[in-house]
């Protein structure tokens, strides 16, 4: 009777083991998401104020629509690091671009072109140039931040036409313009990505160049198209961060842009070597980058600190993936 009971035993354990890993591997970063933010709510009670919920997702809002770029580029198998100096060229040249004209739509129109084209130019190095992404991106890091530099006189540039910060300060309801953004564009990639013969090839590419190659995918345009897609999410969070303020600085604006978006990416479950991660888990990601970042603010804890736990963040969330 042991026996019996044993060999019955047996295979609903490993059925239950297995549940729990599908369960795991699927919802990891919902399921974090939940638990960091109960202990969020118990360690500190104005966590779950609402304003401060809702300070949290427009904080998170520029930054999101950044990784959601950064998304697609890790799932087609490379990598962007010049997203935070592309951001500050974008702004500089809106403003500059705004001013001259004394138009909105001309300053949009100019960040859109200008942070694709920068984006065109990465996917070109990469794709045709046969640049490891990661020197390519490195490369516009410096050449965006330097013209940056060099058309604003090392300082920041200020918009002249009202209307303008509106983008970035007027609400809808009880939600910020910027946080309506981050989720219309979270929604429209992840129809992109999940829904779309586009999606289906940056994810062929990220899992198997080669085999993508052999099966008639144009995988040249495909990079190409993934980081101008990149670039132009990057011409939207330069446009909220410039109306913000109406100005931009282009010494300090974007600095570490590309460390956070990184580390939203990896902790949603997109893996460094591509072909495998979820837009919705990027979006949580996102959201416990500023669970954390807010709980180190309420709990005093020193901005020089901050970085080291991002940075933390990556390493287990690569060594997961690694167990995985």
């Amino acid at each position: 009777m042991a026996n019996i009971n044993a060999k019955e035993y047996s295979p609903r354990v490993s059925n239950a083991r297995s549940r729990l890993t599908w369960l795991w591997s699927e919802y990891s970063v919902i399921i974090a998401f939940i638990i960091i933010f109960i202990a969020s709510s118990i360690m500190n009670p104005r966590f779950l104020d609402m304003n401060n919920q809702l300070n949290i997702l427009m904080q998170v809002s520029i930054i999101g629509i950044v990784a959601l770029g950064m998304t697609v580029v890790m799932l087609s198998g490379g990598i962007d690091l010049s997203v935070g100096s592309v951001l500050a060229l974008v702004g500089v040249m809106t403003v500059l671009a705004l001013n001259a004209s004394g138009s909105i739509l001309v300053g949009i129109f100019t960040a859109l072109v200008v942070g694709s084209f920068a984006g065109f130019l990465n996917g070109l190095m990469v794709a045709k140039g046969r640049i490891a992404s990661f020197i390519a991106t490195l490369g516009m890091m410096a050449a965006a931040r330097s013209i940056a530099l060099y058309i604003a006189e090392g300082g920041s540039v200020s918009g002249k036409v009202q209307g303008f910060t509106a983008i970035a300060n007027n609400d809808l309801w009880i939600f910020d313009f910027p946080v309506i953004i981050f989720f219309a564009m979270t929604a429209l990639v992840y129809i992109l990505m999940h829904k779309t013969r586009f999606g289906r090839y940056v994810y062929a590419l990220g899992s198997n160049e080669k085999a993508a190659m052999l099966s008639a995918i144009r995988v040249d345009r495909i990079k190409i198209a993934v980081y101008s897609l990149a670039g132009l999410l990057v011409s939207v969070a330069a446009i909220i961060e410039t109306s913000r303020l109406n100005s931009i600085s282009s010494s300090s604006s974007g600095v570490q842009y590309e460390l956070d978006a990184i580390a939203a990416v990896i902790i949603g479950g997109t893996r460094m070597t591509g072909g495998r991660g979820k837009i919705i888990g990027t979006l949580f990601g996102v959201l416990i980058l500023g669970i954390l970042n807010n709980m180190m603010n309420l709990m005093n804890v020193s901005p020089y600190l901050q970085g080291f736990v991002k940075g933390l963040i990556i390493i287990i969330a690569v060594v997961f993936q690694k167990r995985e």
